[in-house]
Formats: C-alpha cells, sequence, structure tokens
C-alpha cells in the first residue's frame, strides 16, 4: 500500500503521524511510504531519519496527496488538506468531528475513508489510540495551570503547592476517566489540594482508595459542580463521550461563581468542550478572560511535546496502520472490532452512532 505522511499544518502543531521507525517497519513489510518535507522536524526528525528508513521524501504537497492511498495524520485535516482528498482515499488520524460540522461534510464531499483515532475501541471500552494522548494533556493541564494562575500569566497568584502555613491551591476536576486521573497525579505530586468528579462511582472508588484519602471524591452532579466551583483556584473540564460532542458542565452563569482570576482548563475543547464559555485557543494564544475567569482551552495541548507526543502516538497507531496496509482495509475491518469502530465516514456517509449533521 502507498502510505503518506504528511506535514502538519494546523497552527501551532509539531507532532508528525509516524515516526522514522514506524515507517522503516511498513517498508520492510513491503509498502511504500512517502513523507512530506520537515513533517517530522518539529518531533525532532530531520528529512535525513526518514530516507534512511528507506522513505520517499516529497516537496509537494499535492503529489503526495495524488500518491497516496492511505494518509496517516495526527490532527483534524483542514480545509486546504480536504481540498487535496480523493475518493476511496484512507485518512487515520484524530478527527473530532463531532464539533465540526463542515468537517464532516468536507469529508463526506470527498467520499473518503475517514478512521478516527480516538473512537478506536477495543471491547473492554478503552480507548489505545487515545490513550497516551490523553494521559500527556491531563498532565500538561496541571503544569500549563500551575503557570497560568500565576499573577503575570493572568491568574489569582496562587501557588498551587502552598507553603508551611499558606493553604495549597485548590484543583476540581471534571471527569476521572485517563484525562482527569492524569492530572490528578500530577496535581497531587505538586501538593495542590485536589478534588475530583465522575458520574461513575467506579473511579472514584479506585482514586480514594490509592490516594487513601488524599483527594476529595464526589458525584459529578449539578448540585456538587455548583458548591465546589466557589472554592476552586483550578478548573479541570474532563469530560470524554467517545466520538461524540462533550456535555457542558459549567454553564456561563456558573462563572459568577467563581474567584476573579482562578482558571479553567478544558481539555475536551477538541470535541466541543464542557465548559459553555471555552472556545479552541492556541499554544501561541492560549488563554482569554470571561467574566474575571482564566480559560485555557488549546485544543491540540499534546503538540507543546511534540517528541514525546509522537512516539507515544506510533506506538499505538502503527499495529493498526499495518493492520490495513497488509489486509487491505475491507479486511482488516472484518478482521478487527477495534477498528471498526474507528470508521467516522465512509463512501460518502456517517458511519459512527454518536456522529450527526
Amino acid at each position: 500500500m502507498k502510505i503518506a505522511i504528511p506535514k502538519e499544518i494546523k497552527k501551532n502543531e509539531y507532532r508528525v503521524g509516524l515516526g522514522p521507525e514506524g515507517a522503516a517497519a511498513l517498508i520492510d513489510a513491503g509498502h511504500e511510504v512517502m513523507v512530506e518535507t520537515k513533517a517530522g522536524s518539529g518531533a525532532g526528525y530531520n528529512d535525513i531519519f526518514y530516507d534512511q528508513a528507506g522513505c520517499i521524501i516529497c516537496d509537494d504537497r499535492k503529489v503526495l496527496h495524488d500518491w497516496a492511498e492511505m494518509i496517516i495524520k495526527v490532527k483534524e485535516p483542514q480545509k486546504e488538506e480536504v481540498a487535496l482528498y480523493h475518493e476511496n482515499q484512507i485518512i487515520f488520524t484524530y478527527l473530532h468531528l463531532a464539533a465540526d460540522d463542515d468537517l464532516i461534510h468536507g469529508l463526506l464531499d470527498k467520499r473518503v475513508e475517514a478512521l478516527a483515532y480516538e473512537t478506536l475501541q477495543l471491547d473492554d471500552g478503552s480507548l489505545p489510540c487515545l490513550k497516551p494522548m490523553s494521559q500527556i494533556a491531563g498532565r500538561l493541564a496541571i503544569q500549563e495551570g500551575a503557570k497560568y494562575l500565576e499573577k503575570p500569566s493572568g491568574g489569582r497568584g496562587v501557588l498551587l503547592s502552598g507553603v508551611p502555613g499558606v493553604q495549597a491551591g485548590r484543583v476540581l476536576i471534571i471527569g476521572a476517566g485517563m484525562v482527569g486521573r492524569s492530572a490528578l497525579k500530577i496535581a497531587v505530586g505538586m501538593g495542590a489540594n485536589v478534588t475530583i468528579m465522575d458520574i461513575n462511582e467506579g473511579p472514584l472508588s479506585l482514586i480514594d482508595e490509592k490516594y487513601e484519602g488524599r483527594v476529595q471524591t464526589l458525584f459529578a452532579s449539578q448540585e456538587n459542580v455548583i458548591k465546589e466551583l466557589p472554592l476552586a483556584d483550578m478548573v479541570v473540564g474532563a469530560v470524554l463521550i467517545p466520538g461524540g460532542k462533550a456535555p457542558t458542565i459549567v454553564t456561563r452563569d456558573m462563572l459568577k461563581l467563581m474567584k476573579k482570576g482562578s482558571l479553567i482548563i478544558d481539555v475536551a475543547v477538541d470535541q466541543g468542550g464542557c465548559v459553555e464559555t471555552s472556545r479552541p485557543t492556541t499554544h501561541e494564544e492560549p488563554t482569554y478572560v470571561v467574566d474575571g475567569v482564566l480559560h485555557y482551552c488549546v485544543s491540540n495541548m499534546p503538540g507543546a511535546v511534540a517528541l514525546t507526543s509522537s512516539q507515544a502516538l506510533s506506538a499505538q497507531t502503527l499495529p493498526y496502520i499495518k493492520m490495513i496496509a497488509d489486509l487491505g482495509l475491507e479486511k482488516a475491518l472484518e478482521s478487527n472490532s477495534a477498528l471498526r469502530r474507528a470508521v467516522n465516514l465512509s463512501k460518502g456517509q456517517i458511519i459512527h452512532p454518536a456522529l450527526k449533521l
């Protein structure tokens, strides 16, 4: 199969869809790999690494897209990328279609086979291709949040760890999935006073046991959210519905309950966000203020640590990429239920049940 790795063009996106080692594995299996010039440079992979792996290096994006049978990316296709796609081409990337009707229409019109990493789901419900980016985004949320709570960054001037005799910063995490648990790990490690919420009792029990009562766990009811918002210095939105739009947990009216200079980090923003006032931002301009509350809503947080992210992503996606390349898409889907769940759009039709126009 002819497999292409284009350079990401989303603003401040430095990751690459597949590293040189992964490309070499595909070539060793008899496939052809074409890489756009400087596709891996943001993650520390110069063209020479791909050349040594046996890849074709291409400096013409149209030629690359015309040639490819399967395109491996990181972020959702941008408008100018969609324009280069052709019928029956396999697009394998994070799609986040639930929050982007225009992208759905564009891909449907092109009649591509659109497979999303974030909906590739094993029979036990786990999301192997989403997991590493969720871990990274959750950990980054606290790392970045600590900075934006500082006064020069627009925050309240709170040190998360506190100091002897002074209360530690308060962090409220909404959602105890992979993002929430990863954020929790770093927040606790930094010495913050942490509360985590979820609609399910299971993960809360595990957290309570693991942290031996050092973390407050609450059911994510509206009543509890309203009680906790006035106490929080930082709120991390970590709500996920696989493939679907994130539900609104924090409304605009609720912002009035929060302290001036407190911070919201909505990690769910690429699925529409779980805070009513969230809108996507970039690493270049990551924050904005609504009703005195600082919002950090970068939609590609793991792009800031491009090398770590690219390596973690490639490790998870390569087996599925190789399966498609070895068997062809139809047989690969027949043989693997997780891969079938990754199909969002096919032949001009919406396939994934969480999507609608």
